[in-house]
């Protein structure tokens, strides 16, 4: 078994940061949801984020765009000298039911003059894991040999779904009179202040690079709890309605979140105070006081830190610890030997995907 290295990563965003109070310029409106918005603008702490729309709805960019500007920015200027042999993308909600994601990015790697030769695939499905196991995939390529080099991407455009001039929801009256968090109506309108836009790219190596710092991929570690929960998270494709349940998301996440990672680290014969810092996606930071307790649980010796950019770039989804990755090591005082354990939880149906690195 060879190793594997992220030897550069890169990320894009559309557009500028849209502030709480610019998001239905963009978005625009939908029947009653001001009566929630504050409250779940408070709740989940996102202070701007980004939209591939313009203030008709119209899309700036496609979800293939997207992820293609995130492998631009990944790959050095002379990428020529690359021989990519795979490319692995994950993403929640492709145009295009299939083929899948990686393959329709493929084509518009060859039309942005990026890849113009013939390479395997691979195309995840899911929603906030499906970038993460793309990332999975990809080095499992590189350490087995069938891959010298990979490009793993991690791409949302929720606002496709979620603007108003396509939003669909269901209107259940009687609900919502009794009590609106427990409606159907709330659990689709509310992703619409939750989610947003973005993509970012790993390249993956068998050795690390020549120049700055690189990262050892040491371990994955993957695991579903599907049999033992219900589903929360889902995408209906007739009609096309996002929605969550926040009752089952309340319950089953945190304790769901903790047995992955003490799952995890035993498998690995680990401990968190191994680790430098932890990168956790989060959806919200209403679930930052179950990340620090999980943390200082499982971290006796010393409080491992956490860093995240949720604050600033919003939710993204599947591409979320792409772009997390990429800003921590361009603003971030990270050094050789340092240890970084990626954590993405997923409440589709409570999917967990941890990947430990290395510094070098």
């Amino acid at each position: 078994m060879r190793d594997c290295y992220i030897t550069s990563t890169g990320a894009f965003l559309p557009g500028e940061p849209i502030s709480n109070e610019s998001i239905q310029q963009y978005m625009g409106k939908v029947f009653g949801e001001g009566k929630v918005r504050d409250r779940i603008l408070k709740a989940n702490g996102i202070q701007s984020r980004h939209y591939a729309l313009d203030k008709q709805q119209n899309a700036t960019h496609s979800l293939y765009e997207l992820a293609s500007e995130a492998v631009k920015d990944c790959l050095p200027s002379d990428r020529n000298l690359l021989d990519i042999d795979y490319l692995s993308a994950g993403t929640t909600l492709a145009p295009l039911l299939a083929p899948g994601v990686s393959s329709i990015l493929h084509d518009q790697l060859r039309k942005d003059e990026v890849i113009s030769h013939s390479l395997e695939i691979n195309s995840n499905s899911g929603i906030c894991t499906s970038g993460a196991q793309a990332l999975v995939n990809g080095a499992r390529a590189v350490k087995s040999g069938d891959a010298d080099t990979a490009i793993c991407v991690g791409v949302e455009q929720a606002s496709d779904g979620l603007k108003s001039k396509v939003f669909r929801t269901t209107y259940d009256i009687p609900t919502i009179l009794r009590d609106v968090r427990q409606s159907k109506w709330f659990m689709s309108v509310f992703l619409r202040f939750m989610l947003s836009d973005g993509a970012g790219a790993f390249l993956l190596e068998e050795q690390p690079a020549e120049n700055g710092l690189s990262l050892k991929v040491n371990w994955s570690y993957s695991r579903s709890f599907a049999n033992e929960a219900p589903l929360c998270m889902q995408v209906q494709s007739r009609p096309m309605i996002l929605s969550q349940d926040i009752r089952i998301l309340a319950k089953y996440m945190t304790p769901l979140s903790k047995r992955a990672v003490e799952c995890a680290l035993d498998a690995h014969n680990e401990s968190l105070d191994n680790y430098s810092m932890v990168l956790p996606h989060m959806s919200s930071y209403y679930f930052e006081p179950s990340v620090k307790k999980i943390i200082a649980k499982l971290s006796p010796k010393w409080e491992v830190p956490y860093w995240t950019n949720l604050r600033t770039v919003g939710n993204t989804g599947a591409a979320s610890i792409y772009i997390m990755l990429d800003e921590y090591l361009k603003t971030q005082p990270a050094v050789a030997g340092d240890r970084i354990l990626l954590f993405v939880p997923e409440s589709g149906q409570f999917n967990y995907v941890l990947v430990s690195l290395t510094v070098v």
